[in-house]
């Protein structure tokens, strides 16, 4: 494409865009309860602020107490039927769900680069992946409920999984559509039905989903929403007696009030937390590919993703050669505005969030690391663009070393053998992913299995096979997502035993 039609390809979506956000602008945004849209009971309003240029996209309705309320008591009134749908026909209606979204993509993916700062090479993908979300959970349904036949001497104990009942959906602002779906999908494929709050810095595309959920034939109630601030909204939320549990994504810090609100009601909670992630590339690795995985684990999404690898493990042999490349390769990344099809780098979501990474820049420098590539915000534009940085001479203990930025920020540490880049990877407070590059079968081995992550890629980037379990460990997080590991948070197993009538039974004041 030449440099013309990527200008002209801009401007396309640009106005585009603007068509799509008029639906916004026209009334503060409420909330989906009970199967229509709502101003709410609140007169408070936040505003959601273009990461582009800061301006104002729209007005959003803070959510009150009795705003959740309304919301998670719908959500209880549609479990008793939700939960008897058979699974063969929510399979059909997820399915119509996934249809609709697909129609939908572009849409989504416009708005979702508006609202969160995205480049649209990614976000172009992201309802294409809610869409796959939703059929592989729909196709599991049908057997959500089955369990495990376990037979004894003189009984037959078999196991079924029930609906869990309404449970609270809080998801983030990286990527919030398809990370929505994400926690929708099985939770509706297991018979529950949900109160969704999401991130106040990217609420737009919650609303199409909710749109998207009832024009499928989702019944009313079964899917609710409801915006707000989490430190109002969200913790109403969690604290709700009506709801069963909670499922949230976002920062650990945060991840522990949401333990803590819940825990009076005795909530269930599935947390996705932060992660400080390590690849780790000895010297035997195919080098080319991974210098691929390394510059695009960090630097795409914005870096703003909590499977980034953010720290750079590499052996010390080949430390200054593989840095060096690296370096070329950020040095000419494209950062720029979030719809023009050139950019790889769009701006950060929020001006606090650009002022958090920039700080860690800043303390880098204050700590004796090099800014060996960028550090700075973009010169020439409004928005909260920030240049992709690489962070070398860096020590173990230091806090960017240590510490989440999620941002386009990347951390090195050379390592001298396997037991230190082992220990490396190990001394931080996450423990999320870890990426392993070498030739060596026994060494990937022995790594894979010595790193605290809850998953380990070797050889490869992040990628997704949805049967397979997502989750961390240590304060990355609690539970995993997942083929049927959902169900297993989603789901009571309740244990059922019928006796032969030939066993004994004790007898007491006979």
């Amino acid at each position: 494409m030449s440099a013309t039609d990527k200008s002209d390809a801009l401007a396309a979506n640009v106005a585009q865009a603007a068509r799509l956000m008029e639906r916004f602008r026209s009334a503060p945004l409420g909330h989906f309860i009970d199967g229509h849209r709502e101003r709410g009971r609140s007169e408070e309003l936040f505003e959601d602020l273009s990461p582009v240029d800061g301006s104002v996209l729209c007005e959003v309705v803070c959510g009150s107490p009795a705003d959740v309320d309304a919301a998670a008591g719908a959500a209880r009134k549609a479990f008793a039927a939700w939960r008897k749908v058979p699974g063969k026909e929510r399979r059909a209606l997820l399915h119509r769900v996934a249809d609709l979204i697909e129609a939908r993509s572009a849409e989504i993916a416009l708005i979702e680069c508006l609202d969160t700062g995205q480049a649209l090479r990614f976000m172009s993908k992201a309802a294409e992946r809610g869409a796959e979300n939703f059929r592989f959970f729909a196709d599991r349904a049908p057997e959500a409920a089955d369990g495990l036949a376990l037979p004894a001497a003189e009984h037959l104990n078999y196991t079924v999984r029930e609906p869990l009942g309404p449970v609270a959906v809080i998801t983030p602002w990286n990527t919030p559509f398809m990370l929505s779906t994400w926690k929708i999908a099985p939770a509706l494929a297991a018979g529950c039905t949900v109160v969704h709050k999401p991130a106040e810095w990217s609420p737009l595309t919650a609303m199409l989903l909710a749109e998207i959920l009832t024009e499928a034939g989702v019944p009313p109630g079964v899917v609710n929403l409801v915006n707000g601030i989490g430190e109002r909204t969200g913790r109403a939320l969690t604290e709700h007696p009506d709801i069963r549990a909670t499922a949230f994504i976002g920062e650990s810090a945060t991840g522990s009030l949401v333990m803590s609100q819940g825990a009076a009601t005795l909530k269930r909670v599935h947390l996705e937390l932060g992660g400080k992630n390590p690849v780790i590339v000895f010297a035997d690795a195919d080098l080319d590919r991974a210098l691929d995985a390394v510059v695009f684990m960090i630097y795409s999404l914005n870096g703003e993703r909590c499977t980034s690898s953010s720290r750079l493990l590499v052996e010390r042999s080949i430390h200054d050669r593989f840095v060096a490349r690296i370096a070329e390769r950020v040095a000419r990344i494209k950062v720029g505005h979030p719809l023009d099809p050139a950019t790889e780098i769009g701006p950060l979501v929020h001006a606090r969030h650009l002022d958090k990474v920039l700080s860690y820049i800043a303390v880098a420098r204050e700590e004796g690391a090099q800014v060996r590539c960028g550090g700075r915000r973009v010169a020439g534009l409004a928005g909260h663009f920030v240049e992709p940085t690489l962070l070398t001479g860096a020590r173990p203990q230091m806090r960017i070393a240590q510490e989440e930025i999620f941002g386009p920020v990347l951390t090195v540490l050379p390592f001298d053998d396997e037991a230190h880049a082992l220990k490396l990877a190990n001394e931080v407070r996450y423990g999320l992913t870890a990426y392993i590059w070498t030739e060596s079968s026994g060494r990937a081995l022995r790594m894979a299995h010595g790193v605290e992550a809850g998953m380990v890629w070797v050889n490869s980037e992040n990628n997704r096979h949805l049967p397979t379990p997502f989750g961390g460990v240590k304060a990355s997080g609690i539970g995993r997502d997942g083929g049927d590991y959902s169900f297993d948070f989603y789901m009571e197993t309740k244990n059922i035993c019928l006796a032969h009538g030939t066993h004994r039974v004790p007898k007491l004041g006979v």
